[in-house]
């Protein structure tokens, strides 16, 4: 058995709460989230909540034998957001086990975010009413999403409730295990793919207009131009196979957006 475990330099002060893996799955606390992958608890430690997060298997289905296991995942790319100037959860501490060369398990504790709410949840709650803080939203996200994209990373799981939203209204990307980096026509085909996942949600809550600023935001663009209306039109074919380039943009902004 091959176990490493590491506390960051924030999480050094808390080496007798969470000093190693069997400390880490010996620890009770609130249930948030359970699967056959991973289970997530809340736990305070004076009157600070952490999230720990436990994985007893390196991913479903074949993947858990190919390439890095989802926990690597998800403490790297946490790492790499934070890298990049994005905000994020902070990583307390992180590892895993492996039992003949193969992985074991795993676990990766991260700080609460204080006073946040998830995305989805925010439309829920209907908070998303105000123009000026969708905006202000809709910035930081755009800006975070063409961050990634231009370091050829893609997050594979855009949704809204892995976006957290402060009374500040300040964004937050959380809880990206599937995140990796692509090239060439991959690349582009999973940036669509991000976009589309994001728009999903999008749909449901906000207006045309909100949504095709997001877009012109997310392209840097104060109009469609050549770029953006070649990605809006790759965007919108994922959505409806009945448009081809030909298209006129008009009747697909008019029939979708």
């Amino acid at each position: 058995m091959k176990s490493r475990w590491q506390l960051t330099e924030v999480g050094q002060c808390l080496e007798n709460v969470f000093t190693d893996l069997d400390t880490v799955f010996a620890l009770q606390g609130e249930n948030i989230t359970h699967d056959s992958v991973s289970d997530v608890i809340k736990v305070q430690h004076q009157n600070v909540n952490y999230y720990v997060k436990r994985y007893t298997s390196a991913g479903k289905g074949i993947k858990q034998f190919l390439g890095k296991s989802r926990i690597e995942g998800e403490w790297e790319n946490l790492q790499w957001f934070a890298q990049w100037g994005i905000l994020t959860a902070t990583i307390i501490g992180f590892g895993l086990e492996k039992k003949w060369g193969l992985f074991h398990r795993g676990a990766i504790i991260t700080q609460e975010i204080p006073n946040t709410l998830n995305l989805a949840q925010m439309a829920e709650q209907s908070n998303l009413i105000d123009s000026d803080s969708v905006r202000v939203i809709s910035q930081s996200l755009s800006a975070y999403t063409r961050k990634i994209h231009q370091h050829g990373f893609i997050h594979n799981d855009l949704k809204w409730r892995n976006i957290l939203i402060n009374d500040k209204f300040q964004v937050f990307l959380i809880d990206c295990p599937l995140g990796d980096f692509w090239k060439g026509r991959m690349l582009q085909y999973r940036i669509v793919k991000d976009l589309k996942t994001l728009d999903n949600h999008a749909k449901k809550y906000l207006r045309r207009t909100q949504r095709l600023r997001f877009f012109l935001d997310y392209m840097e663009s104060k109009r469609l131009n050549a770029d953006s209306k070649q990605l809006l039109l790759s965007l919108l074919r994922r959505r409806s196979r009945r448009y081809d380039k030909r298209s006129n943009l008009s009747l697909i902004l008019r029939d979708l957006y």
